[in-house]
């Protein structure tokens, strides 16, 4: 399996969902994806529910995600752990 150029499925548009990450030719971002995942949706639903995305499209949102945190655009958590 090769990998997902992320930057071939995802951009960012500042006249578009007010410049947050999204799946290109899609009003789709994301945070909605990820959040999905969150909700514990599976890759299947979450193709069903949004037809026009594809595997590749949900694998690019990882890639993107990743990159971020190699960059070290996070958020540190500052809670204890007890």
């Amino acid at each position: 399996m090769s990998k997902i150029i992320w930057q071939e499925y995802i951009y960012s548009d500042p006249e578009i969902l007010l410049g947050k990450p999204a799946i290109k030719g899609t009003r789709i971002s994301v945070e909605l994806i990820l959040s999905l995942y969150e909700k514990g949706w599976k890759e299947e639903q979450i193709l069903q529910s949004y037809p026009t995305l594809k595997i590749e499209h949900l694998r690019a949102v990882f890639n993107y995600v990743g990159e971020c945190i190699k960059q070290e655009l996070f958020f540190p958590s500052t809670r204890k752990v007890a």
